[in-house]
């Protein structure tokens, strides 16, 4: 990886989690009147840059460079993320149906990380297949937890009404599960689908594995 890639990723990194802490604090993304909710701007703003960035020389090169597997073993910090997620809802924070007691089901995702990675590109035991159909599933899950919180909020679009509401990721710190964590799953789900693609074209990426 160039020295300018980290730096510029270095850069742009810093200045969107400033950005998402400075719009949380004075209460943007808390403002539920409109439909869509603001929060969305938080989990899809990074998409097209992710997006970009995969059709790129520097993108094509990064994923060319990097092994297959630590793309879906970065997968693992969705444990640590539902288990937080699990202890806020046993706290009285957030909602039940947004843990693993209710209608979360993405600690599944972080619970394969290591085995779908091993497997398919160390040992080779299971086929490259096994890897596409993880990833799909990784976005699905990621997609449903996405749209049990949004229907967990006190806007209009609100179908879960227990209480609490799911405002608490509107605010600071909290603001970073959704602007960072989430475009952080979907980033390495994008990465791995795009480099799988790869693989299966020009199989010479496989050989760094």
């Amino acid at each position: 990886m160039s020295r300018t890639l980290i730096r510029n990723t270095a850069i742009g990194l810093t200045a969107w989690l400033v950005l998402l802490g400075i719009l949380s604090a004075r209460g943007f993304f808390s403002d539920f009147s409109r439909v869509p909710p603001r929060i969305t701007l938080a989990l899809l703003t990074p998409l097209p840059v992710v997006l970009f960035f995969t059709r790129s020389r520097a993108g094509k090169q990064f994923l060319s460079q990097v092994q297959p597997q630590w793309l879906i073993y970065l997968q693992s910090f969705r444990i640590l993320v539902e288990v937080g997620l699990w202890l806020l809802v046993r706290n009285g924070s957030l909602p039940e149906q947004m843990s693993f007691e209710g209608r979360n089901f993405d600690i599944l995702t972080g619970l394969f990380a290591f085995p779908v990675g091993y497997y398919c590109f160390v040992k080779k035991t299971w086929p490259p297949v096994i890897a596409l159909l993880y990833n799909i599933a990784g976005l699905l899950l990621l997609v449903n937890i996405i749209a049990v919180s949004a229907l967990s909020l006190p806007s209009p679009l609100r179908a879960f009404h227990n209480g609490p509401d799911s405002s608490l990721i509107t605010t600071f710190p909290f603001i970073y599960l959704p602007g960072l964590l989430v475009p952080l799953a979907y980033t390495l789900h994008i990465f791995s689908l795009r480099q799988w693609k790869m693989w299966v074209r020009y199989p010479v990426v496989s050989s760094q594995t």
